[in-house]
């Protein structure tokens, strides 16, 4: 209780007469006080957004931890679902013939044309267009005959072992006599062939080619 009345009773605007202890103290108190001023303005406050990078650098590197962590613990089923995947695409490319099998592919086509008793007026094969690892080959195909002859046709093209598609088809009456039943089929067959080794390395190149004169062209721009 002394010591209490003694601190109440402590002349602010003269600390000389305090008592050494209660002197001592103030002085330790001011040390303290500035050391930690001192600390928050010349430490924390530099390490502050170092402290914070690291912070986002440990988030960062825990949901790559997580996220890799999975990949492990899912990594058989990847594999597994990696092998049914080349499987199917294997099963895919064997449909596509290669460049020495089209010609027999196209009289295929032909073959079904006229198996199916219609007569063949036109059967044009285009120009060959190159996509990523096949070629697309365009046919344009005049038949005439009746419904039922096409409806032959588009089955036997369906079941040939490659791939062939159907495009653009037009019906139209050969004549516009009374009676007649007999019709025109225009449309366009598509069948691929998927390129050899020496094709897609040339269309690599041709891309490499293209994508570094596009760099020049910007380069300039």
């Amino acid at each position: 209780m002394n010591l209490l009345a003694e601190l109440k009773a402590l002349d602010l605007r003269d600390p000389g007469r305090w008592p050494l202890a209660v002197r001592a103290l103030a002085v330790v108190a001011c040390f303290v006080a500035a050391s930690i001023a001192l600390i928050y303005f010349f430490v924390w406050e530099d390490q502050m957004p170092l402290l914070q990078q690291r912070q986002d650098q440990e988030q960062q590197l825990r949901t790559e931890f997580r996220a890799k962590h999975q990949q492990a613990v899912n990594l058989e089923v990847y594999k597994r679902q990696l092998a049914d995947i080349e499987r199917s695409f294997g099963a895919l490319l064997r449909q596509l013939p290669s460049k020495t099998e089209v010609p027999n592919l196209l009289v295929d086509i032909s073959q079904t044309g006229l198996a199916s008793a219609l007569q063949e007026k036109l059967f044009q094969p285009g120009q060959e267009a190159k996509k990523d690892f096949y070629a697309e080959l365009p046919i344009k195909i005049q038949l005439t005959g009746s419904y039922h002859e096409f409806g032959e046709f588009v089955s036997g093209i369906a079941a040939l072992p490659r791939i062939v598609t159907l495009h653009d088809i037009q019906i139209t009456p050969q004549d516009k006599d009374e009676g007649t039943d007999r019709l025109t089929l225009e449309l366009t067959a598509k069948t691929y062939r998927y390129l050899d080794d020496a094709e897609l390395a040339e269309a690599e190149a041709e891309k490499h080619k293209a994508e570094q004169a596009k760099r020049k062209a910007g380069g300039r721009g």
